[in-house]
């Protein structure tokens, strides 16, 4: 890598901005009484201001747009296009509240500004369950499947002080130290990833517990879009075994790289979906709310979470020439034993309470299903 500044400019411009941008934000959200109010399935007690995704969309954006050298910007406009798409969303919910069904389809726009006209898609599957090269149409529903989900996944894992933005910042730095040595053509990705570590590490600096500010859905839904193009790329590359660094089993490595809010989110979804409920409606069964269970603060969650998202990382790379197909049912079954001994760790108190809280959710009115105003609130 011969333009290492690049990256320095960026991640060090993104943290100035945000780190000042927050306390103006705050005050701004207590003057016009912008909060998050507690409720029952919340973990925090006070009202706190919800806006820190403003500062990290500010800090993020204008690093990126001024950190990518003008030679190599021809993907960046789309990009920009699309977190500025997920930025409205996000601002919108966090201020005015907006369906579930509006912020699909807002989402769906974006995931369809990066593949058709950034040209960022998943192409082949490495082997995983025998496919590899795969057709156009199957590319594109595939990609917008998985940029969809790693959205959510990062909106729905941030229930606790310091955990989506600790996840987010350990994700862009794997990405963009892989990226600053994949070669000079993936500088652009490498600026986006450390731009966004910038700002989310000045974010962090008034969110840790006790929290000043929250992200919101304009912060979550951003780490959550950005790392979705920042993993499909980083399979694309790193499966070329013609590109300067390699990396067998790609498909899996990306996944491990994103496994804790991936993992959880899948798994929510299904349990959702198994009861009978809409996927996006509320409840207790993070993993996060499994460890509060035990007791745990939320610094201690947050630093056992991302500990565990390093230890798929590490045993991903090291068992990458298992094969995709085998790599990934490893990591799979092993992401289920630690969230079952974390959840069968718990008090019995809480395993009942758990059980009620579920058959409650079942014996709702149907219309629990239909996607109405908050229904996608950040858990």
């Amino acid at each position: 890598m011969d333009n290492p500044q690049y990256i320095v400019l960026s991640a060090v411009l993104a943290f100035m901005i945000t780190f000042f941008a927050i306390p103006v934000i705050i005050q701004v959200a207590k003057d016009k009484k912008l909060f998050d109010e507690p409720d029952d399935r919340k973990v925090h007690k006070g009202i706190i201001p919800t806006l820190g995704g403003l500062g990290i969309f500010a800090g993020f954006i204008i690093a990126l747009l001024l950190g990518v050298p003008k030679n190599m910007a021809s993907e960046l406009q789309y990009f920009a296009a699309a977190v500025t798409v997920i930025f409205f969303l996000g601002i919108k919910d966090d201020i005015l509240i907006l369906s579930a069904s509006k912020k699909f389809i807002g989402q769906l726009i974006a995931a369809g500004i990066i593949i058709k006209f950034g040209d960022v898609r998943l192409t082949n599957m490495c082997g995983f369950l025998g496919f590899h090269e795969i057709p156009y149409t199957t590319s594109v529903i595939l990609t917008l499947f998985t940029v969809i989900v790693i959205t959510n996944s990062f909106n729905l894992i941030d229930g606790v002080d310091g955990l989506a933005g600790s996840l987010g910042i350990m994700t862009t730095l794997v990405f963009g130290v892989y990226f600053f040595f994949a070669g000079p053509a993936t500088l652009p990705f490498s600026v986006m990833a450390f731009a966004l570590t910038g700002a989310t590490t000045a974010f962090l600096i008034y969110n840790y517990s006790p929290a000043k500010i929250f992200m919101g859905d304009t912060g979550s839904l951003l780490l959550g879009m950005v790392n979705s193009i920042l993993v499909i790329k980083f399979i694309t590359v790193a499966s070329n075994p013609v590109s300067n660094f390699p990396v067998a089993s790609a498909p899996a490595v990306g996944v491990a790289i994103l496994m804790i809010p991936l993992f959880d989110t899948m798994r929510v979804f299904g349990l959702r979906i198994l009861s009978r409920r809409s996927p996006f409606s509320p409840d207790r069964t993070h993993i996060h709310h499994f460890l509060l269970d035990l007791g745990l603060s939320h610094r201690m969650v947050t630093l056992t979470c991302v500990s565990a998202n390093i230890g798929f990382i590490l045993l991903a790379y090291s068992l990458r020439d298992m094969g995709t197909t085998s790599l990934i049912g490893i990591l799979v079954l092993t992401a289920f034993v630690f969230i079952g001994a974390i959840y069968f760790s718990r008090p019995k108190q809480k395993l009942a309470e758990q059980k009620t809280i579920r058959n409650t959710e079942i014996a709702k009115p149907r219309k629990i299903l239909s996607l109405t105003p908050k229904t996608v609130e950040v858990e």
